[in-house]
């Protein structure tokens, strides 16, 4: 059973799940799927082949699934996946991708998407990410788990931010971000380690001092910043210093900021 507001306009073929709560003046698409429990609150558009999970919530004047901001887009079928129990604040966008991008926007689970922030075409958004207001997150951008973006930030197209990295406020990032880095200034500089971040999770003592011993390392050490990654692989059994290693030598099409 749903609760449907007898203003909402829901077009033919739209799926709406067990328990949807669908507000007044809300509009769903005829290629939409909402899972169980979702809950639209008002002045909602959900359109395009857009799938929604499992009790995510959203609030009014947000517009999900509408056609990519790129002029490359020629109207072809793509798609738009959010997760479950995601919190989508007011005036959120989030578009459909491409077909040079992969096809497919993708939001994880349990993420907090704040007011007026925006998610673009081909991005990848991985589980429990935090935009804050008014961060715009460009096209094929990879933003992996457990990251924060702070208020009024821009996360150039195609960068790819490491998990646990953190992205203090008004920053502008240009390149990739290391795993549990720490982003700040109007022109983003990589300035640390996202501490807080580790020692809320958890990571041991061991962890933190073995990633800041690689940090100064990547900083100090001789050689090009690749060749630096490399002789960490080398040099710890650290996980995390594994996990920022191989991040730094997977494949990219940014180059990496590196520490200040």
């Amino acid at each position: 059973m749903a609760m449907i507001h007898p203003s909402a306009v829901i077009e033919d073929g739209a799926v709406i799940g067990d328990g949807c709560q669908i507000g007044p003046f809300c509009v769903i698409g005829a290629d939409v799927v909402l899972g169980a429990g979702v809950e639209l609150k008002s002045h909602v558009v959900v359109t395009g082949d857009t799938h929604i999970g499992d009790e995510t919530i959203v609030f009014p004047f947000s517009v999900i699934g509408e056609i990519p901001q790129d002029l490359k887009f020629g109207g072809e079928k793509t798609r738009l996946r959010i997760g479950k129990r995601n919190r989508i604040r007011e005036h959120v966008t989030m578009n459909t991708g491409t077909a040079g991008g992969g096809a497919q926007t993708r939001v994880g689970d349990d993420g907090l998407f704040m007011a007026g922030c925006h998610i673009a075409h081909d991005a990848q958004i991985g589980d429990r990410v935090i935009v804050v207001n008014s961060s715009a997150i460009a096209g094929h951008c990879i933003i992996e788990d457990d990251v924060i973006i702070g208020g009024l930030c821009g996360i150039h197209q195609w960068v790819r931010i490491g998990q646990g990295a953190i992205i203090g406020a008004l920053s502008m990032v240009t390149n990739d971000v290391v795993p549990h880095g720490l982003v700040m200034g109007p022109r983003g500089k990589l300035d640390g380690l996202n501490l807080i971040g580790l020692k809320r999770k958890g990571v041991a003592r061991a962890d933190i001092t073995a990633m800041r011993a690689a940090f100064q390392m990547l900083k100090d050490g001789e050689g090009t910043f690749h060749d630096r990654a490399a002789r960490l692989a080398e040099e710890t059994d650290s996980a995390y210093v594994q996990q920022m290693v191989a991040f730094i030598m997977g494949d990219t099409d940014r180059n990496f900021l590196t520490p200040s």
